[in-house]
């Protein structure tokens, strides 16, 4: 399955979102992440809170959302995109509601981290799942 992970800037949330699927995911899922209005860089205080799971994502460029993205997945995550989103008919849509770690403290980013790896773990084991039940049909 592919699953695409939206946010305003793909600065902060959703590049963990991304980052953290990955891994969870070892291959048998892949990720992208966009944003509605990137930004230049990875927020500093997200990289530094990445870097402590030790997962690199400094030097990842936050990339502007495009329809092909919407198309590509099968699963769409926003995370306060808001309009800015384009549906694409057929697609599963989640919305997570999570605050923007952009600009605070690093414990909180922490928490904002923290939360969204729970997310991601358990949508990894709704796709596994969903994997597993389509195969044995």
């Amino acid at each position: 399955m592919n699953v695409l992970f939206v946010c305003i800037q793909n600065a902060g949330r959703s590049q963990i979102a991304e980052a953290l699927f990955r891994r969870e995911a070892a291959g048998r899922h892949d990720a992208r992440s966009a944003g509605s209005k990137p930004t230049s860089h990875v927020h500093v205080q997200v990289a530094e809170a990445m870097r402590e799971l030790g997962v690199e994502i400094a030097d990842r460029t936050p990339r502007r959302l495009d329809r092909s993205d919407a198309e590509w997945a099968d699963v769409i995550v926003t995370m306060g995109c808001g309009d800015a989103c384009p549906y694409v008919p057929g697609k599963r849509y989640v919305d997570w509601e999570l605050e923007d770690p952009h600009g605070g403290p690093i414990e909180r980013v922490r928490e904002i981290r923290d939360e969204i790896g729970r997310r991601v773990a358990q949508l990894v084991d709704e796709l596994d799942e969903s994997r597993r039940t389509s195969v044995a049909s």
